[in-house]
């Protein structure tokens, strides 16, 4: 979840009560398709994603797009691209790749338009959608805050998510991470909600959890493979490719928690083209475009079957 409120790990530990809200997101980075031994993690250089050639325009819906976005046949889109797998770099230092890239392809495509992804700051999109950027699709989670000064259309759920080695040898539970060695990604929301439960659980006179922090998502995968820690705690949508590409060595565990949709951006001033955006995520997610990119991405539970404009408005 990116830069959004989340509520912390209360139902990950038994008995645990009164747990703080903490504010913050993810950096998890393009690293995750660099972690070597028996991760299995995917070479960037070999990433290839959803091939949006296929898509055709739609006719109807590509007349919806305002002139002056139609005029030169491209979308510019800004994206922060350190976010695998919604978008990062390729292995070559330059493609932007990953599922928003390619949700943002398909977008284009349905509009009779060729997306452009321009790299920016993460907290620099939002203000520059109708200046700089015609919409932004950069893993942004939809809040009250942002649809504020921006229209917002949904596509995509995420929250956290914990995984474990496959078969769940430890007999981890979920609900109880007291004494569990966890691995996590530095400076994430998920490291300061397990320290926050590890707290806790020792106040309420069990076993601390063990919070072991790296620099990148792929040494929490590697070292969740390698037996080094017994679970890895990240955004759901990060935690679901790491699983995807370990080759059947990992899996999910629990539910997803602090589940929030993720949105395209569009400038609060430009309706016209909200309501193209929000009328092409609709074809994708009802022609199966949509769940079949995600897919590429081992994300495809996070599709939505609804594109929303300005939901909870």
């Amino acid at each position: 979840m990116r830069a959004r409120t989340v509520t912390s790990l209360s139902a990950l530990a038994v008995g645990v009560l009164g747990a703080a809200l903490l504010t913050g997101c993810t950096t998890a980075s393009e690293d995750l398709g660099s972690a070597s031994g028996d991760a299995a993690a995917q070479d960037g250089a070999a990433v290839q994603g959803f091939d949006v050639s296929g898509v055709e325009a739609d006719t109807e819906l590509a007349a919806l797009v305002p002139a002056e976005v139609a005029e030169d046949g491209v979308l510019t889109v800004g994206a922060e691209l350190s976010y695998a797998p919604a978008e990062f770099v390729a292995a070559d230092g330059v493609t932007p790749v990953g599922f928003d890239v390619d949700i943002a392809g398909a977008v284009a495509a349905t509009l009779g338009l060729e997306a452009q992804v321009e790299p920016s700051t993460f907290d620099a999109i939002i203000p520059a959608v109708g200046t700089k950027y015609e919409v932004g699709v950069s893993g942004f989670t939809i809040d009250a805050e942002r649809l504020q000064v921006a229209h917002m259309v949904s596509y995509f759920d995420a929250g956290s998510q914990l995984a474990v080695a496959a078969g769940n040898p430890d007999g981890i539970d979920p609900a109880d991470l007291c004494g569990v060695v966890v691995g996590v990604q530095t400076g994430t929301v998920q490291q300061g909600e397990l320290e926050t439960v590890s707290a806790d659980c020792e106040a309420a006179g069990s076993e601390a959890v063990e919070v072991l922090p790296y620099d990148s998502q792929a040494d929490v995968t590697t070292n969740l493979v390698g037996g080094k820690v017994q679970a890895m705690y990240a955004d759901s949508p990060v935690t679901a490719y790491a699983v995807d590409q370990a080759d059947g060595e990992l899996e999910t565990l629990g539910d997803i928690t602090d589940a929030a949709p993720y949105g395209v951006v569009v400038a609060q001033d430009d309706t016209e083209l909200a309501e193209a955006v929000q009328a092409a995520l609709q074809q994708l997610m009802d022609d199966g475009t949509l769940t079949a990119i995600l897919e590429e991405w081992g994300n495809a539970d996070g599709a939505l079957a609804t594109a929303e404009l300005d939901p909870g408005v």
